[in-house]
């Protein structure tokens, strides 16, 4: 989140200076608007607080107004807005983050009244996507993003430029205003942008096409935003992926093998967490790296059991979901952290079939191994098999690439039930029962 150092205020030290551009001081702004009550918008407050810090700013305070709708100019109205000045005053405020996407006049209007940077709640945190890319296609499309979130909210000063073109021929105009070059230049940078991201996409895909021809089951661990995903693909995999405890430490795909207890082996990825109101611009711009997500077999819903609102936090994860084209997909639920959690809690989250387990301790993941492996075995629907006595290779292949759940002595050779993927299925069409 960038500043201006000492905006009105005494010269700081150059020491100081340092330690200010660090941490910002924010104030927090919320209304509650479109929550279903003042516990949801305090909730909603707090995690404010939590992406603002992850963003690189100190909440000092935080301020709620309940209100129906948001004011058309001010967003708080003037009254407040007011009283946000005489906050902003005292407690040498450098920025006043909104829990909310605020309108380019909202925001500019603020701004002039309250004297410092505002930010809402998508530049918030799409400022953290930005700091937290590390590929080059995650770096492309938080760029993008951020193009999308700016291109409405330039805004020209009448600026022109000084000069024109010349040569013979040439006719002496007005020139072009600075808000038409600042938009050419944009709109020239986001075209390539996503011409270099289409291409990033159809790798991807091709990648997903082979992985599909070689008949490897996939699935994808979703969740909210720290959630414990990566430290469960640590301990599922033996892997090293990157755990912080922060909001959004994983923003690029992870895939990783997995050995079920059955002898098959499946690839497990890790992917972008994600938050409530998670910005339309990102989900568009990250659309290519959430269709491993899409395209997955199997989702791992991880839900942090310490969550105080982790029945709003699994909605929201299925809403993204739903938006995505992911929500048809089968999903196993993980309640994550019984190790922190209190037991009542995680009894009432695991109901349903859900798996209780510990990421960091590594409690409950065998169950869980053992609960995906079953999932995908029975996705696949079983088939029946006539084998000939003296084809044993082809009972061993049975038995390597399936999973046989019968096998009876019959007239003509060895009767198999078995479940196969379906790239397996073709190579034992000769052999199967016609009903």
């Amino acid at each position: 989140m960038s500043r201006t150092v000492g905006r009105g205020r005494r010269r700081l030290t150059a020491t100081e200076v340092d330690l200010e551009v660090l941490r910002q001081r924010a104030l927090l702004v919320g209304t509650g608007v479109g929550s279903h009550g003042l516990e949801d918008a305090e909730r909603s407050l707090a995690e404010l607080a939590l992406l603002t810090d992850t963003a690189g700013a100190d909440p000092l305070e935080t301020v709620l107004q309940r209100r129906d709708r948001p004011d058309s100019a001010t967003y708080v109205g003037k009254g407040k807005v007011d009283e946000l000045r005489e906050l902003v005053d005292s407690l040498d405020v450098d920025v006043v983050v909104f829990d909310d996407e605020l309108t380019p006049a909202q925001q500019r209007n603020l701004e002039q009244l309250l004297k410092v940077d505002v930010v809402d709640r998508v530049a918030l945190i799409l400022d953290i996507f930005a700091q937290h890319a590390t590929s080059q296609v995650g770096m492309l499309q938080v760029e993008l993003a951020q193009y999308r979130y700016l291109m409405p909210r330039l805004r020209g000063r009448g600026v022109e430029l000084s000069q024109q073109a010349g040569g013979i021929g040439t006719r002496r105009g007005p020139g072009e205003t600075k808000l038409e070059v600042d938009r050419r230049r944009i709109q020239k940078r986001v075209t390539k942008l996503e011409h270099d991201l289409v291409r990033a996409a159809g790798t991807r895909a091709t990648q997903r096409k082979a992985r599909h021809r070689r008949g490897v089951p996939t699935i994808s661990l979703v969740g909210y935003t720290n959630a414990g995903k990566s430290t469960l693909l640590n301990h599922l995999t033996r892997s090293d992926v990157l755990v912080e405890d922060r909001l959004f430490s994983t923003l690029d795909p992870t895939t990783r093998r997995l050995r079920l207890p059955g002898g098959e082996t499946v690839l497990c990825s890790d992917t972008v967490g994600f938050v409530r109101r998670l910005p339309h611009q990102l989900v568009e711009a990250f659309r290519s790296t959430l269709d491993e997500v899409r395209d997955a077999d199997l989702l791992v819903h991880v839900v942090d059991a310490t969550a105080p609102d982790a029945e709003s936090q699994i909605e929201a994860v299925r809403g993204v979901l739903d938006e995505i084209g992911a929500g048809e997909i089968p999903e196993l639920l993980v309640v994550n952290k019984i190790d922190t959690a209190d037991p009542d809690r995680v009894r009432e989250l695991a109901r349903n079939r859900a798996i209780s387990a510990s990421a960091r301790t590594g409690e409950g993941i065998d169950r869980l191994v053992a609960a995906i492996g079953d999932r995908l075995r029975a996705l696949s629907p079983p088939v029946e098999l006539v084998v000939p006595y003296d084809r044993g290779d082809v009972l061993a292949a049975l038995h390597r690439d399936g999973e046989v759940l019968v096998e009876v002595h019959a007239d003509g050779g060895m009767r198999v039930r078995a479940r196969l993927e379906e790239a397996d299925a073709g190579r034992f069409r000769e052999f199967l029962v016609r009903e």
